[in-house]
């Protein structure tokens, strides 16, 4: 079997000097159909590598379960990757960042207040235990030593930036090597000094993220990784997005120089990312350094493979760097065509306050419980309580995690959202039937507010009173798209929350561009498959829908608004539409 090592100067395959060219490519984020041409066009790009976190939440959304299945089959996944003749480094985490939902830990796992994040906590080591060694389970046929194609196994992700906890980190190391992994280990940190020192342990090789300025950069991490292979692990080329700012975009320009100047100096890279994909359903992360902000669906990052899988100006760029230094395949990928452009007509509403009873079961709490007090944990919650009083009101919340919408007597009276720092809201009266539909629309995924509750917090107060009874109903999202209209109706601009249907053809499967743009706030589904989130207020508008879910003649289009539609059609676009740029 092939022996892979660490060297004086040199990653090393049989003995002899390897250059790591790699890319990231998160599985969970491409429809698995897709996974072997996006891999593919990574070899074409002269990659020898793909790189792929390991999503926690995503594999085990409740205790005790861990999921396997479609877009979640790492087993699969990593079979691919060797059949296509590449490597794979593997990053379990459990802490993954990645923008994703809670940076891949389970929200389950902090009910009990007193479980750790990130440190060296009894009651969170043996839930990572039993996450790690599933995971494990699955990767250590795939490991080079065995015939298979994985080099490196990252113990945890970017420490040093969060902490400095070194019985933790030896734990992760502990488990990773008793449940057989035998590959050479790795941490990543920012080039700083302070986060190389506190987030990696000596026998783990050290890796630095960043996406310029490499040559001093390469420089602060040779002074703290004195021996081996210098490796950017994190090449950042491209950036992330969220609601209400700008897409971003880099010069494709001066990341190629970046890149070349790290291939010049003998260095291994990961570019983060390759291919970025979909925030596909409500996987999202987001940010909060005293402003919350919720990640768009898309995550396509200004990556050499857009969203939708094609070579952009950045992936030739990069393939001639490349080139320099490796021999690259002689075919490249063909340019993007136009996306079909179909239309329908969204009807037959079903709207949620009409008939609540019909979107899930109501339970009943003397105090109002946050989402993670819920199994399973929803996303999406309404809550009803009936008011009585002689006067106008103030509704006053202790926060709001993330946006709720409040109803008196089925009438909407405002909408409070986490990023505003809203917490109270003027009610015309102060009796009646209040129902507020609160959403999370994105667990944090960076910082100290990682593994925070969801919901209302600290409950709700009317003139100065405790509302302490309230009927709680949890929305089944998976179930949402099943829920039909009792009649037909042709519908026009429309207020949520709603449910709507519609119906378009295709001659034959391709990729689609769902243009939102005229719609307010919600989700959408094609043919039962969750594209995502959508929002007017942008910067994207349009999702993402990939071949393999839709069909040749008709295809179904479900779509759950909760802000307001201005027109119920159905438009599909050419090409993507990801918003404005800062240029």
């Amino acid at each position: 079997m092939p022996e892979f090592a660490i060297g004086e100067t040199d990653f090393l395959l049989d003995g002899r000097p390897l250059k790591i060219l790699s890319g990231a490519l998160h599985y969970f984020r491409v429809h698995p159909d897709l996974w072997a041409d996006r891999i593919g066009k990574a070899r074409q790009m002269g990659l020898n590598t793909i790189e792929t976190y390991v999503p926690w939440n995503a594999h085990s959304p409740e205790p005790g379960e861990f999921d396997l299945s479609g877009g979640l089959d790492l087993d699969r996944f990593l079979r691919m990757i060797a059949e296509a003749g590449m490597y794979a480094i593997v990053r379990p985490g459990p802490y993954i960042c990645a923008e994703w939902a809670n940076g891949g830990l389970p929200p389950w796992l902090f009910r009990d207040p007193e479980v750790g994040v990130r440190r060296y906590e009894p009651r969170y080591l043996a839930a990572v235990r039993e996450y790690l060694n599933q995971v494990y389970n699955v990767v250590v046929p795939h490991q080079i030593d065995r015939g298979g194609p994985v080099l490196l196994v990252q113990i945890e992700n970017e420490y040093g930036a969060f902490g400095n906890d070194k019985r933790y980190l030896a734990a992760l190391t502990e488990y990773t090597r008793e449940a057989g992994i035998t590959v050479p280990l790795t941490t990543v940190d920012q080039p700083t000094p302070e986060m190389l020192e506190a987030g990696s342990l000596e026998g783990l090789h050290r890796t630095a993220s960043f996406g310029s300025r490499t040559t001093e950069r390469l420089a602060t991490l040779r002074a703290h990784q004195p021996t081996g292979p210098l490796m950017c692990s994190e090449f950042w080329n491209g950036w992330f997005d969220h609601w209400g700012a700008h897409h971003h975009t880099t010069s494709v320009e001066e990341s190629a120089a970046d890149l070349d100047a790290l291939l010049a100096a003998g260095g291994s890279v990961n570019l983060y990312m390759f291919h970025g994909g979909t925030n596909f359903g409500l996987t999202n992360g987001a940010n909060d350094k005293g402003v919350y902000q919720p990640l768009v669906t898309s995550y396509d990052y200004d990556a050499p493979l857009d969203e939708a899988g094609n070579p952009t100006a950045k992936y030739h760029a990069f393939r001639d760097v490349i080139a320099r230094y490796h021999k690259v395949p002689d075919s490249v990928p063909p340019p993007a065509q136009p996306a079909p452009t179909p239309t329908a007509l969204l009807r037959d509403p079903v709207r949620l306050l009409d008939a609540p009873q019909r979107w899930g079961t109501w339970q009943t709490y003397d105090h109002l419980p946050t989402f993670d007090e819920l199994s399973p944990i929803p996303q999406l919650v309404l809550l009803r309580t009936r008011i009585t009083g002689d006067k106008p009101g103030v509704l006053t919340f202790g926060e709001v995690r993330d946006r709720a919408a409040v109803f008196l007597d089925g009438d909407h009276v405002g909408t409070l959202l986490r990023e505003h720092h809203d917490r109270a809201i003027a009610l015309p009266r102060a009796n009646g039937e209040l129902l507020v539909l609160v959403e999370d629309q994105g667990r944090v995924d960076y910082g100290t507010r990682i593994g925070e509750a969801k919901g209302i917090i600290d409950g709700a107060v009317l003139n100065g009173q405790s509302l302490s009874t309230w009927d709680v109903m949890p929305i089944d999202m998976a179930l949402v798209p099943d829920l039909r209209a009792d009649s037909a109706a042709v519908f026009g601009p429309t207020a949520g929350p709603a449910l709507l249907r519609g119906e378009f053809d295709l001659d034959q499967p391709a990729d689609l561009f769902l243009d939102t743009g005229l719609w307010g706030k919600g989700m959408a589904w094609i043919n039962g498959f969750p594209l995502g989130r959508y929002w007017r207020r942008g910067p994207q508008r349009t999702l993402y829908v990939p071949s393999p879910v839709v069909r040749a003649g008709a295809n179904e289009i479900v779509v759950l608004e909760l802000g307001t539609m201005l027109e119920p059609d159905v438009r599909f676009v050419p090409h993507p539409l990801l918003g404005h740029t800062e240029a």
